[in-house]
């Protein structure tokens, strides 16, 4: 993978690019210090950026497995000509592979499979492929906008909100989910004050929400992620909002560590929890969140922080990505379809019939 960069500053919904046949990913590891982006040539540096975090949030995840589809075709073609479907079974496991809970990675993969099989083998498939990725770019950017003005209609007066680790527009194809519903309720004047919680271990909060919001203008105040029990208690507060990698067929929702916690204060203090996310990211093969598979990285990302060690020699960490929080402690889903109150598996087989 080479490192390159654009000779303009890069934008929150710079994420995932393609640019004169290349895929460019905004490396999201050196934000909000650096902006340089990730030049991936083939399949397999496309799943390595996924698994490395250089590119996160599922559905940024789809768009990017998408464009490693169009890549892993081209090489495809060129290497062995009308075999090409045969020979780039590897690479699409690759892709597959990457990480394990974003269910928006196999549903991007699966769609465009779906395409492939369809196309003759005697022909380039890099074109129908392609159109079909930026469809799928396309699509979930016009979805974000919807479910962002759909969510920003349950809030109500002028309030505050606090949201956790980062569902903007770099977890997205564009404006985000989470994301899209604060900027969508900010420029409905609906909003006074964004809480960022700080996200260890990768400090997607910190580095990302931050930075997203100081670029749109909206105002922005970090917390520990301790520190939010605190805040919500102080009152001014009457929204969580949440993006989610996973949301199974009950209503249950993976999203980052931290999550379930902040549900569990929020339902004390009165606070309502929105998820925001597209219909791409609700499994319905997927009965409960105890059906969720949970990536677990390595225990070095706890016990460092910036490649400096925070922990004594010897110790040992746990490190989950993601937690699951019950259906009952959601108080609503907003997908681009509609909004699920008080989401349980009859009302979301309702909603995604």
């Amino acid at each position: 993978m080479k490192t390159v960069e654009l000779d303009r500053p890069a934008s929150p919904d710079d994420a995932v690019l393609w640019m004169d046949a290349d895929l460019l990913l905004l490396d999201q590891r050196l934000l909000p210090h650096e902006e340089k982006f990730i030049h991936c040539e083939n399949a397999e540096d496309t799943a390595r950026a996924v698994t490395d975090m250089v590119v996160r949030g599922a559905p940024a995840i789809g768009v990017t497995a998408a464009y490693g589809m169009v890549l892993a075709a081209r090489h495809a073609w060129r290497q062995s000509g009308a075999d090409w479907k045969t020979a780039m079974q590897g690479d699409v496991r690759t892709l597959a592979a990457a990480r394990p809970t974003a269910v928006n990675l196999g549903w991007a993969i699966a769609r465009m499979d779906d395409l492939l099989r369809t196309l003759p083998g005697d022909a380039d498939p890099e074109p129908a492929l392609l159109a079909e990725a930026r469809a799928i770019h396309e699509e979930d950017v016009a979805a974000n906008h919807v479910l962002g003005d759909l969510g920003a209609s349950l809030i109500e007066g002028r309030t505050s909100v606090i949201t956790h680790c980062n569902a903007g527009a770099l977890a997205t194809g564009g404006y985000g989910t989470a994301l899209g519903v604060i900027r969508s309720a900010w420029k409905a004047g609906k909003l006074n004050h964004v809480y960022a919680d700080e996200t260890r271990p990768w400090l997607q909060g910190s580095r990302l929400t931050a930075w997203e919001m100081v670029r749109d203008g909206i105002p922005v105040s970090l917390l520990a992620d301790g520190a939010a029990a605190a805040r919500l208690a102080a009152g001014g507060v009457t929204w969580v909002v949440v993006g989610s990698d996973r949301i199974a067929a009950n209503g249950d929702v993976a999203n980052k560590i931290g999550t379930y916690s902040l549900a569990l204060v929020a339902r004390a203090h009165g606070v309502k929890v929105m998820v925001a996310a597209p219909t791409s990211t609700i499994d319905m093969n997927c009965p409960s969140g105890a059906d969720i598979p949970i990536e677990t990285r390595d225990p070095g990302e706890l016990l460092a922080c910036g490649g400096s060690p925070v922990a004594s020699a010897g110790a040992q960490a746990w490190n989950p990505v993601f937690d699951v929080t019950p259906a009952e402690l959601v108080d609503a889903i907003v997908t681009e379809r509609g909004i699920i109150s008080a989401p349980d598996a009859r009302k979301l087989a309702m909603h995604m019939a």
